[in-house]
Parts: C-alpha cells; sequence; structure tokens
C-alpha cells in the first residue's frame, strides 16, 4: 500500500450540545467502509484520521448491511483503546423479520447488534436516521431513555427529519422527562441549504449541535464536474450519475455553476483547494461543530483533513453565502420575514 503522510491538522474540539460528548471538529464518516472501501483501506484511513487529531468516528447498522461496524469493530479490537473516541452509529432503517423502523423492538434489537459488530459495551452517540411515522415518538424516546439508563447508550442524536419532526422530538423531550438529543445530522453544503428554512433555526433554539453529511456535496465542491459534461470514470457520479440527491441531473444547475465559480475563485485567490474553502465555510455557520468527512480513497481524506487548519474572513464568508443563497420562498417564509425580520435567517444571510 502507498504511504501518504498523515497531515499536520489544527483539528479542534467541541461539545456536542450543553451536555453531550466531546468531539474533533472533523468526523469520521464510514458509509464506504465495506462497500466501496475495502478492509486494509478502511483500517488505514481510521489509523490516519485519529494520528491527525480525529476522536468522532461515525457509521450506521446498514452501512454496507452491517460490514462497516464489523470493519471498524475489528478496527478497535487490534488498537485496544477506545477512551479517547467518540463512537457513534444509527438505527432506523435496517429490515428485521417482526419489527420495524424506530419502534422499541426494533431499536432494542438494532443496538444491541450495534454493540456486537463494533465490539463495544456502550456507544458513545446513538441515532435514530430518520423520522418513523409508524411509530409514536414517544415510544422511541422512551426505548432510547432506557437503553441509557441500562448503559448501552451515552448520548442520543437524530439524523433527516423536518423542522416540525424535529420540533415534536424535543417537546416529547422536554415534557416526558425522556432523554433529550445532543445533536442533528442533516444533509447541508453551500449546494443545498434547506435546512436553514425550519430544520436549523428549530435546533440552534433547542440547543443541538449539527454534525453535516455531504459537506462538498457529494464531490461537486471538488470542482470534479462540470457544466454539460455528464461525469464519467472512476468518480461517484461517473459510476452512476443519477445517485442519491447529488445526481448529476438534479445539480447541473445555473445556480450549481454560479456557486462552483465563486467557490473557484475563492480558492484560486487563498492558495488554497476548493474543498478546503467549502468545509471552512460549512464550520463558521450557526450550530455547526463537526463535519463528517467520508471518503472512498486515502488520499481524499487526507487532503480533506488539511481544511481543519482554514479559517475564513468574514468577507470571504459573506461571498460565498451570497452566491449560495436560495432566497425564502414567497409564502410563507417571504410574507414573515417582511413583517417579523425574523433574526435567525439574516444571521444565515437567507435576506
Amino acid at each position: 500500500m502507498t504511504t501518504i503522510k498523515t497531515p499536520q491538522s489544527d483539528m479542534k474540539k467541541t461539545t456536542l450540545g450543553p451536555d453531550g460528548p466531546s468531539v474533533s471538529s472533523f468526523a469520521l464518516g464510514t458509509m464506504t467502509f465495506g462497500v466501496e472501501t475495502d478492509e486494509d483501506m478502511a483500517h488505514h484511513q481510521l489509523d490516519v484520521f485519529v494520528e491527525a487529531g480525529g476522536t468522532f468516528i461515525d457509521t450506521a447498522d446498514v452501512y454496507g448491511d452491517g460490514e462497516s461496524e464489523r470493519i471498524i469493530g475489528r478496527w478497535l479490537k487490534r488498537r485496544g483503546c477506545v477512551d479517547d473516541l467518540t463512537m457513534a452509529t444509527k438505527g432506523r432503517f435496517a429490515p428485521r423479520e417482526g419489527s420495524a423502523g424506530a419502534s422499541r423492538r426494533n431499536l432494542v434489537h438494532s443496538v444491541d447488534a450495534s454493540l456486537q459488530r463494533l465490539d463495544l459495551e456502550v456507544i458513545d452517540l446513538y441515532s435514530v436516521h430518520g423520522w418513523d411515522q409508524e411509530t409514536p415518538v414517544t415510544e422511541t424516546l422512551d426505548t432510547l431513555t432506557e437503553l441509557a439508563r441500562i448503559g448501552k447508550i451515552k448520548h442520543v442524536g437524530w439524523s433527516n427529519v423536518t423542522g416540525w419532526q424535529l420540533q415534536e422530538i424535543l417537546s416529547t423531550a422536554e415534557h416526558g422527562g425522556f432523554v433529550r438529543p445532543v445533536a442533528l445530522q442533516p444533509q447541508y453544503n453551500l449546494l443545498d441549504r434547506t435546512i436553514e428554512l425550519e430544520v436549523l433555526p428549530c435546533a440552534l433554539e433547542g440547543r443541538l449541535s449539527i454534525t453535516p453529511w455531504s459537506p462538498l456535496g457529494g464531490g461537486w465542491l471538488t470542482g470534479k464536474y462540470r457544466a454539460q459534461q455528464r461525469p464519467t470514470g472512476a468518480t461517484r457520479l461517473g459510476e452512476d450519475p443519477r445517485r442519491g440527491v447529488e445526481a448529476y441531473d438534479l445539480r447541473n444547475t445555473d445556480q450549481t455553476w454560479r456557486i462552483i465559480s465563486e467557490l473557484e475563485s475563492v480558492a484560486g485567490e487563498i492558495g488554497r483547494p476548493m474543498a478546503h474553502v467549502a468545509l471552512a465555510w460549512l464550520a463558521s455557520r450557526p450550530g455547526v461543530s463537526s463535519t463528517l468527512l467520508g471518503a472512498r480513497t486515502l488520499k481524499q481524506l487526507t487532503n480533506n483533513l488539511a481544511a481543519a487548519n482554514l479559517e475564513l474572513d468574514q468577507t470571504t464568508q459573506e461571498r460565498l453565502t451570497h452566491i449560495s443563497n436560495p432566497g425564502l420562498p414567497t409564502y410563507p417564509y417571504g410574507m414573515i420575514e417582511d413583517f417579523c425580520e425574523v433574526s435567525v435567517w439574516q444571521e444565515l444571510g437567507l435576506r
């Protein structure tokens, strides 16, 4: 295997929520482990991440149908110590006969299965991977509270929810005396700021930390794609242009190319890669505590870890915020802003 020097990192530490775990400003996302990244490369990525100062490792039971957790578990066993790491996983989508979603039965089963695959006694941060309309949120929160009480999980998070769903979670936790989420994991990047309308303001009001996934928009913000040139070759979209939320036809818009052009200009001016600038902008956003870096290759990971020491000045932040501003939909948001001047939208640059 080619040796790649571990990047010099100024990775800072932060706390998730008012009383959550202390984590590094970058988290290692491991969705590719066991699918696009084999075990040797995955272990190498984990080693490099920790050597660079990373302490926050994120996975889920559905990544590689559990193989991501197994790969991490074997790495943890080889390493022999987990006290300096924050281990996070998620449950909700793994299919199990006779159970479903975020029900009590499924979550209890899912947590036990994740603990076994990870070879851990306790999960530091356990997140519900999405909303479950079939299960009352009281049942989900009560189950998570009991799992925390008996020492199988330490802290709770959520992922992929709308604003009203997040408020339902927070209100139910507060009034029911249940364990309260400390973090929210949504998609968030220069190309997709949709959470700023409802989800992010709700999270800020509820004192949740944001741990964004897809900070580089599935590779779009690295500059690898070009307008009117459908991607080919060994890239995410080269292999499948219709893949996920970053599908080429979804993002091949004039607004996307305006954002990428401005990002490229800023990167050239300060002499840093576009990816570094995109990551630094995201790190500057209100509520963002730790950003998930997912990589298929070690080179991608080391390149992105080197962004830890970049802080953008206020003018540069505002340039990127302005060019990527999706605006407020006319109703009800535009109307509300006209007579209320919602301060959080102004802070986020939506007005």
